[in-house]
């Protein structure tokens, strides 16, 4: 009994996860676990969902809030509940928000904006180009376009095929046997983001998100994360 105790007072002990800065965030993930599970913790714990930051140590991490999600509580939001996002747990400052898609030309266009309604930049869904499936971009005003693909297909002609052949070796080749637009359930695929060539944003399905350079504008990467890649 006293050894429960002690592990009970143990968790108590934990300080309170504070908000991170977003503005410089370099991995992120979207959901409502705030402690997960790990070896000095028996079971997780949540909070509002958010995108949050992975921190802590490996027995005592954590996933610290960095945006709030909006709530269907809520009045008056800009956008969908969970389009809308917020830099305080009590919704009082907005922080941007993904508009309803608009189809342009055969792509679907999310346009995402700051509280005064500025457009902060679009990402554009492209429709897939078999035995390629859908594609993405991101235009953020003042830098190059963001070109989002399947990660063994993105790059030159020799980092494709050098991809592709390390797929077919490990069984792999999911992308080339079943064509069709979308993923096999539960499975996200891995996405490079690319600007010039240069590798600026990976993506893990809408599951986890790391960004690998500072111009990129943090509020589009959560944006996408929020629309997920479907």
């Amino acid at each position: 009994m006293a050894f429960g105790r002690s592990s009970k007072a143990k968790a108590a002990e934990e300080p309170p996860v504070e908000p991170v800065a977003w503005q410089s965030v370099w991995r992120f993930v979207v959901g409502s676990v705030e402690r997960p599970l790990s070896p000095k913790r028996s079971r997780a714990v949540s909070g509002k969902p958010a995108v949050r930051v992975p921190m802590g140590s490996k027995h005592l991490p954590v996933l610290a809030p960095c945006a709030f999600l909006g709530s269907s509580s809520l009045l008056h939001l800009p956008s969908r509940p969970d389009f809308t996002l917020y830099e305080d747990p009590d919704a009082q400052r907005l922080l941007c928000f993904v508009e309803e898609p608009q189809e342009v030309n055969g792509e679907r266009h999310y346009v995402v904006r700051d509280p005064q309604g500025q457009a902060v930049g679009t990402l554009r869904r492209i429709p897939p180009k078999r035995p390629f499936k859908h594609t993405w971009r991101i235009d953020q005003p003042g830098h190059p376009e963001i070109v989002g693909r399947n990660e063994w297909a993105s790059g030159g002609a020799k980092d494709i095929a050098g991809r592709a052949a390390g797929r077919f070796v490990n069984g792999l080749v999911d992308d080339l046997l079943n064509p069709g637009d979308g993923d096999t359930p539960g499975k996200g695929r891995s996405l490079e983001w690319r600007a010039d060539d240069e590798v600026v944003m990976i993506s893990e399905g809408s599951a986890e998100v790391r960004v690998r350079k500072d111009w990129v504008d943090r509020r589009l990467a959560f944006a996408f994360a929020l629309v997920g890649d479907k």
